[in-house]
């Protein structure tokens, strides 16, 4: 079995089928990704908030790759194991310009991490994140012709933001195109379901895949084995949206959890709300017991000082 790299300067912004492979491997072959981070630049390490306010769209999502893998064809499941993710030493958070899941933040606002410490980043008054990395984008080529945006997500993988897919899980994805077309990128320290004020710990890093087929599987969309979460010693707590709306109970239950964050903690609203988006799982808890559903919004203890 081999093991081969893509540098930093091979990527791409769309997916599309005829880009030209940047590597050709066989199933068993390992690759390692340089990734970049996720803006191609455009946020550094000592950037201000203006860096955000000006942020150019199309620059967003460079993929590194793509992927070529020998013996992948149209109607197999290509298996994507993940044996290593390691981010680089800083990693920023934003509320960019109106976006995310609650429409009062309007105001852009940036958060930088330091992530050298590797285990761990620290966060405002005491708070640490423990640092689980993972590529927010992991995907193929789409059959049909022509450039696809990166966001949203769909049959080929994409922009999925599954942060479960941590080292020592399995991504397997439908192929549509002869050899897959494979490629990676949006590297994240950490970040919780939902992902809710539209950003993760956003950073640069490499990402080490190992590649295999599954010949004529017929899968229909994307799916993950993962190992699961490590169990807070300390326990979690829970802020609850209930209503007949879906939506609103969700943006209700992140508002929960930011009063509660706010109150109890000192934190700024924004940074409350940064918080739930890197730390913060949210979960559909009941949605059979009609006309109201419950969501919830769940924060480990654990990463608050005692």
């Amino acid at each position: 079995m081999a093991s081969q790299r893509i540098t930093l300067d091979t990527f791409h912004y769309k997916w599309n089928k005829a880009h030209k492979p940047a590597l050709t491997i066989r199933p068993g072959d390992d690759v390692t990704f340089e990734i970049n981070e996720v803006t191609s630049g455009q946020i550094k390490e000592d950037s201000k908030v203006d860096a955000v306010k000006n942020l150019d769209i199309s620059k967003l999502y460079p993929m590194a790759g793509p992927v070529y893998i020998e013996g992948a064809r149209p109607g197999d499941t290509l298996t994507v194991e993940v044996l290593e993710v390691v981010t680089g030493d800083w990693g920023w958070s934003a509320i960019v310009n109106g976006l995310g899941l609650l429409e009062e933040f309007q105001e852009p606002y940036l958060y930088l991490w330091n992530l050298r410490k590797k285990h761990f980043a620290e966060f405002e008054r005491g708070i640490r994140i423990p640092i689980r990395p993972f590529c927010g984008t992991m995907g193929v080529a789409l059959p049909e012709e022509g450039s696809f945006e990166v966001l949203p997500p769909g049959k080929n993988g994409g922009n999925m933001d599954i942060r479960h897919l941590v080292a020592g899980s399995i991504l397997e994805l439908p192929v549509f195109v002869d050899g897959a077309l494979f490629s990676t990128s949006d590297l994240h320290a950490a970040m919780g379901d939902g992902e809710v004020c539209v950003t993760a710990i956003e950073c640069p890093g490499t990402a080490r895949f190992k590649f295999g087929v599954k010949k004529d599987s017929k899968l229909s969309w994307p799916r993950y084995f993962s190992k699961g979460d490590e169990k807070a010693k300390k326990g979690y707590y829970t802020a609850t949206g209930i209503g007949p709306d879906l939506m609103t109970v969700t943006k209700d239950s992140v508002r929960n959890m930011i009063a509660h964050l706010t109150k109890t903690y000192g934190l700024t609203k924004e940074d409350a709300y940064v918080l739930c988006s890197v730390a913060a799982d949210v979960k559909i808890h009941e949605i059979v017991d009609q006309p109201n559903w419950v969501v919830g919004t769940t924060i480990p203890l654990d990463i608050f000082p005692n």
